[in-house]
């Protein structure tokens, strides 16, 4: 590893420590401020970060409300932050910063049990040595329930999902499919607020999953109860939800209605993850107001699809610019906190005191939790409830105040006779440069490319708006026909996945025919114009 490379690592590794600190210093502030929950919604995720002690973060700015009797489905890829966003929901996660609301009330500090929400895991967690009656009854009975009421609820549920003649029958002698449905029920017979469920299917045999995705859906619709659901999968995605929230590395690519997700994906990753087989995307230019295909193909743009790119490359050097704006200022920060000891040792004073106010509210905080899971009295909650509510506004009051004199201080510089050899060795400055230097690159990428009309660009369309050359053939929208070689052929019923290459890329059609397709054979084909996608090929994000 180079010397600039590892300056770089170190860098990186000062930024999401400076980042982890900042946002905790944030909560503290933000929880000085009133809470109000929006009007009209059963969940709400406002601002939601989630960093590790080790300052890796998770999961960026997640927003999203959720209104009652929504089923919502969080999908992505593994490591994606799906998951930690629904433990975070369930109060098996921290939140680091940001505001979470379930059914109108603040709900960062409740425990668990206070949330009002049942989970169903992946892993089914039933206890081996209870009956399945038992181990819907468990959360219940420790609820200290009436024996009947808890007895009407489990045999309704069991009524519900088809398990009533499974009561007396112990985990172990029943199968996967009615072993989820009796952790299904366990969470039925809560009548919670909220349903959360943590891939509950990825488990079961493709066939079976198939079957209680509709068991789930219908459920769902009986019980009524809002439903936040997470898989990896597309099709569980597609086929269940009423609104789709795509996630990839910890950030939200794309919220919207199962339609809105497919036929207007926001970005690449997008389009490729949301449909299968995947959507096409080829590298593509334009020459004299038309799209060129590595097949040579022209499709001319219209007046509302080049005012589309116009307005894309203009928002996007707008963006860029604006960002110069708060990188620069980054840097100039860093050489004054260099330049100005006195302010440094102010600032490390504060911080100091900042961190030990901290760790009081770190350490009442978990003494709460653990008097709230157990037999606490109420009277011995609400004192250190007191104790650690009054512990926060002092220190939303010291920072306040001790940002305010520092801000308004006349501080002396003092400039170091190697002070051009500090600037060079500083982390943070380096850092700042660093992003700095890579902004105005792009900005000149893509100001260039918008006066020079040259463009990177990706053209994007789905294996089943590709047809023969008869099909559909009165219709206007359809690009010039192109003669393709079959490389595979892949049988699907009635369908064919027919792959052919254009340039180098790997292209997939879907084909209804009666005939048999082998590798070698010619076939006309033709797209449908109307589901054609731009994006532009460096930031993936759509044009049209």
């Amino acid at each position: 590893m180079t010397k600039e490379e590892k300056l770089k690592k170190k860098a990186e590794a000062k930024r999401a420590e400076k980042i982890h600190l900042e946002m905790v210093e944030q909560q503290i502030l933000s929880r000085k401020s009133a809470k109000k929950a929006p009007e009209n919604i059963c969940i709400s995720f406002q601002h939601i970060n989630k960093i590790y002690p080790n300052h890796k973060q998770a999961v960026f700015d997640f927003n999203l409300d959720i209104k009652e009797k929504e089923f919502v489905v969080f999908v992505g890829p593994s490591g994606c932050g799906k998951s930690t966003t629904l433990r975070m929901l369930a109060g098996l996660e921290e939140i680091t910063y940001g505001d979470l609301y379930i059914d109108g009330k603040y709900a960062n500090d409740m425990i668990p049990k206070e949330r009002d929400v049942a989970m169903v895991f992946q892993n089914y967690a039933l206890y081996p040595n209870m009956s399945v009656y038992d181990n819907m009854a468990f959360s219940l009975q420790a609820r200290h329930y009436d024996k009947n009421e808890i007895d009407k609820r489990v045999r309704e549920a069991a009524k519900i999902l088809e398990i009533e003649e499974y009561l007396d029958t112990k985990p172990a002698n029943l199968s996967g499919g009615q072993r989820q449905r009796v952790a299904l029920g366990r969470a039925i017979v809560r009548n919670a607020k909220v349903f959360l469920m943590d891939e509950p299917l990825s488990n079961l045999d493709a066939k079976l999953r198939v079957q209680m995705r509709s068991e789930i859906v219908k459920l769902h619709n009986t019980v009524g109860a809002t439903t936040v659901y997470v898989t990896h999968d597309q099709t569980e995605a597609m086929t269940m939800a009423t609104r789709i929230v795509v996630m990839n590395k910890g950030r939200v690519q794309q919220i919207g209605t199962p339609k809105e997700i497919y036929n207007s994906p926001e970005n690449i990753f997008v389009a490729r993850f949301i449909g299968n087989p995947a959507m096409n995307i080829l590298d593509c230019s334009i020459e004299d107001g038309s799209i060129v295909l590595p097949n040579g193909m022209k499709i001319p743009l219209t007046k509302e699809q080049s005012t589309c790119m116009r307005d894309f490359y203009d928002r996007t050097v707008s963006d860029i610019r604006l960002k110069i704006g708060a990188a620069s200022k980054d840097v100039e920060d860093r050489k004054y906190e260099i330049t100005h000891p006195a302010y440094v040792k102010d600032v490390l004073a504060f911080e100091k005191e900042k961190n030990r106010r901290e760790k009081k509210i770190s350490t009442l905080s978990k003494k709460l939790k653990k008097l709230k899971t157990g037999q606490s009295e109420k009277e011995q909650i609400e004192a250190l409830s007191k104790e650690l509510q009054s512990a926060q506004t002092e220190l939303a009051v010291f920072i306040e105040q001790e940002e305010k004199r520092i801000q308004s201080a006349d501080y002396k510089e003092d400039l170091p006779d190697n002070i051009e050899t500090v600037f060079a060795n500083d982390i943070y400055l380096g850092m700042y440069k660093y992003d700095l230097e890579k902004l105005q690159k792009e900005l000149e990428y893509y100001v260039n490319s918008a006066s020079n009309k040259k463009y990177n660009l990706k053209f994007g369309i789905r294996p089943e708006e590709i047809y023969e050359k008869d099909a559909f053939s009165g219709k206007s929208d359809l690009s010039p026909c192109f003669t393709a070689s079959v490389t595979v052929a892949e049988l699907i019923g009635h369908e064919y996945f027919v792959h052919f290459n254009m340039g180098e890329k790997d292209v997939i059609a879907k084909i209804k025919t009666d005939r048999e397709l082998l590798p070698g054979d010619k076939i006309n084909l033709r797209f449908d114009l109307r589901y054609m996608h731009l994006f532009d090929g460096k930031s993936e994000k759509r044009i049209f």
